[in-house]
């Protein structure tokens, strides 16, 4: 029996533009099966900010809602993995998401963004290949990286661009 923890399924559609990729969620969003349900992570926040939404006090589904009106999805590097706790550094025994094959099933994506030091060493190396999607490197919305908001949130405004029409592919 295979006792890793499973990921959640991808939450996008053909016109997302932005996908946003984690590791793999941490156990109070996988208890809950949604994106970033640990009231400290910062995602909403983050994000909300890029979009001028406070998505924070939403219920999920109206998250997901605003998301996809914005045309930004959600998925993971990992699929499914061995971690004690919720701790990226605590993974063993992956299994990743078949990333570059989900990518190029988005035919109006335009940007990759990885929201965490493992996301973007797991999923770079999966989609180096693919030169029609820029992929940008944000530091973790998780609590653990305790940097603060504000210097996450200049990185994270970065992907506001990819959101409009007036930037080239």
């Amino acid at each position: 029996m295979d006792d890793r923890k499973q990921g959640l399924p991808p939450v996008a559609a053909a016109d997302t533009r932005l996908l946003i990729l984690g590791s793999l969620p941490g156990d109070r969003s996988l208890a809950a099966s949604q994106y970033y349900a640990h009231p400290r992570n910062q995602f909403w926040d983050l994000v909300g900010e890029i979009i001028a939404v406070p998505l924070r006090p939403l219920p999920y589904a109206a998250k997901l809602d605003v998301l996809a009106q914005h045309r930004i999805g959600l998925w993971d590097v990992i699929a499914k993995g061995e971690r004690r706790g919720s701790l990226d550094s605590a993974m063993r025994n992956v299994a990743a998401n078949p990333l570059a094959t989900f990518v190029q099933s988005l035919p109006a994506l335009r940007a990759v963004a990885f929201n965490g030091r493992l996301a973007y060493s797991t999923g770079a190396a999966a989609l180096a290949a693919l030169q029609e999607v820029v992929l940008i490197p944000l530091p973790s919305s998780s609590p653990a990286h305790a940097v603060g908001i504000g210097s996450k949130r200049e990185s994270w405004m970065a992907l506001r661009p990819f959101l409009h029409d007036d930037i080239d592919r």
